[in-house]
C-alpha cells in the first residue's frame, strides 16, 4: 500500500508546477490550466487525508472544489474569449483593459 507521504509529495509537485506556470507563462489559457492544476493538487491532498483518517468530509469537500473549478474554467474562458474578440490575442502583457 502506498503511504500518505507519496500522495502529499505528488500534490506538492503538482502545486509547484502550477505556481511556476502561473508566474512564468503569458498566455491566459495556459494560466487558467495552471490554476486548474493547482486546484487538482489540493484535491489530491484532501483525498489523501480523507482516506488516512477514514472520514468522508474530505471527499465531500473535493466535490465542492471540483464544482468551483468547473465554474472558474467556464467564466475564465468566457472572459478570455471576449478579450480575444477585441484584441485578437491571449497574451496578458498586451491586454490593456483599463486604458481609455
Amino acid at each position: 500500500m502506498i503511504g500518505i507521504d507519496w500522495y502529499l509529495a505528488l500534490s506538492a509537485i503538482l502545486f509547484s508546477i502550477g505556481v511556476v506556470g502561473v508566474l512564468i507563462r503569458r498566455n491566459a489559457i495556459v494560466i487558467i490550466m495552471c490554476v486548474e492544476l493547482m486546484l487538482n493538487s489540493v484535491n489530491v491532498t484532501l483525498i489523501a487525508f480523507a482516506s488516512y483518517h477514514g472520514d468522508i468530509a474530505g471527499q465531500v469537500l473535493v466535490l465542492f472544489v471540483l464544482a468551483v473549478a468547473a465554474a472558474e474554467a467556464v467564466v475564465g474562458l468566457a472572459i478570455i474569449l471576449a478579450i480575444f474578440r477585441n484584441n485578437l490575442t491571449t497574451d496578458i502583457t498586451k491586454i490593456n483593459l483599463l486604458r481609455w
